[in-house]
């Protein structure tokens, strides 16, 4: 008996993260603007995406992969400044006590780039970007992604075969792109 309730606990949650996806979005295509949170857990905010903007999409904070790929942004964040990025948004759907605490684990000196908790996964379904990872992660959480943002629209957009790849998502691949 608990394992047919088990697999249906899991049907009906990668039903329901499919369900909660949009299609993903395409390069002239505007970015909604969805509730996210920046430090305090009490408080919503959009993405400023004027100008040129970097959105990092991974799948979960303080995991090998993510923890591994985010500090090179971070070394390269005046590489980016010098083509032309306003903000580098690092968006996780976590709650905003782990995004915090997983941005002053890598960043204990402090950084430009935003650390952002996409907490109830609104953000990356509205971009098509979720996925069902309950089976290691325990919820549906973001795909590997970057977008490139020229004033609110898609410029460029590259999302990751499988979760822990870093190929066309590493900060050196996306700067060659800017």
């Amino acid at each position: 008996m608990a394992s047919i309730l088990t697999n249906v606990a899991q049907a009906a949650h990668s039903a329901a993260a499919a369900m909660l996806s949009a299609a993903q979005i395409e390069p002239g295509e505007p970015i909604p603007q969805k509730p996210v949170k920046e430090e305090d857990p009490e408080r919503s905010i959009t993405l400023d995406l004027s100008g040129k903007n970097i959105i990092l999409g991974v799948p979960g904070a303080f995991t090998p992969p993510c923890s591994s790929q985010v500090p090179q942004y971070i070394a390269d964040y005046d590489k980016f400044k010098a083509k032309g990025v306003k903000n580098i948004y690092v968006v996780a759907v976590n709650d905003a006590f782990v995004v915090k605490a997983w941005k002053e684990k890598i960043a204990p000196q402090g950084t430009g780039v935003r650390f952002i908790a996409d907490d109830k996964g609104e953000f990356t379904s509205s971009v098509g970007l979720l996925f069902d990872a309950s089976g290691l992660l325990g919820s549906p959480r973001s795909k590997r992604y970057v977008i490139v943002a020229q004033d609110g629209k898609v410029d460029f957009i590259a999302v990751e075969d499988q979760p822990a790849n870093i190929t066309s998502t590493a900060a050196n691949v996306v700067i060659a792109q800017l």
